[in-house]
């Protein structure tokens, strides 16, 4: 049976709009752990009103300009002066996105997972055999490109993806990301009346600072979830045993497993 899960980094999760994800059961996680992976990660209860440890990043509401602070008009309009946001394709990434990555994964200040060609080529892959939009930021003088931003699109919603910006443009003061981010909102909030627009589940690991930087800039909020989180009996045994002793481990990729371990509704 198809549950619309992939497995990402040893975890299966789900592929659609976070709305539209099911509760699992038990019988239902141990059959996607029969086909590998260690542990199945399960939000349910999408944008509930109970105020759980667990949420997505979702901006449902588009005001335009009259909506942001003074401060963020001001750098939104500094970025349009400077440059173009233009639809892209998986081809042009190919071509020209790996520098720009590479870059901007140099600068993340939790350094918790590696970057290289075949990583960045192989997320191209995915994202050609699903449903994504790619957007480009290209300098207005000589339409260099300098950024882009991949998103996962679903019928009523999407999930902003991987978004990186060279980090000349990025501390130059002309404000790129402000732009990007404005663009994309207009766009499927204000033009598509997309029920909403998500930057993604609470980050583990805090590798950027982009959701918060969405929460204060551009009236994101928490959607409130439920997480469960279930494991092959062996990598399960050693999560618990290690959980009291979270706070003593220094390995990043242990931390984020504990921390979300943590997170779970019980």
């Amino acid at each position: 049976m198809n549950y619309d899960f992939f497995l990402y980094r040893h975890a299966w999760r789900y592929n659609m709009a976070p709305d539209c994800e099911p509760e699992l059961s038990d019988s239902q996680c141990k059959t996607l752990l029969k086909k590998g992976g260690w542990m199945v990660r399960n939000t349910f209860d999408f944008d509930c009103m109970e105020k759980t440890n667990f949420w997505y990043i979702i901006k449902d509401s588009f005001d335009g300009m009259e909506e942001l602070s003074s401060n963020v008009r001001r750098k939104v309009r500094k970025a349009l002066r400077n440059y173009d946001y233009k639809p892209i394709n998986n081809f042009v990434l190919r071509a020209e996105g790996y520098p720009i990555i590479a870059e901007a994964f140099y600068d993340y200040k939790v350094k918790d997972r590696k970057m290289n060609s075949d990583i960045f080529f192989d997320y191209l892959d995915y994202c050609f055999n699903e449903p994504f939009d790619y957007w480009g930021i290209f300098t207005k003088e000589n339409q260099q490109l300098v950024g882009f931003c991949t998103v996962h699109v679903w019928e009523e919603s999407c999930e902003y993806g991987v978004s990186a910006v060279l980090t000349e443009s990025k501390r130059n003061g002309t404000y790129p990301f402000y732009g990007l981010y404005h663009y994309m909102n207009e766009y499927y909030l204000g033009e598509k009346k997309f029920k909403y627009v998500s930057d993604g589940s609470r980050s583990i690991t805090e590798h950027s600072n982009i959701q918060p930087f969405l929460e204060h800039n551009f009236k994101f909020r928490k959607a409130y979830c439920k997480l469960k989180v279930r494991y092959k009996w062996w990598f399960g045994a050693i999560v618990r045993v290690l959980y009291p002793f979270r706070n003593l481990i220094t390995n990043r990729n242990v931390r984020a497993v504990l921390k979300m371990h943590g997170y779970c509704s019980h």
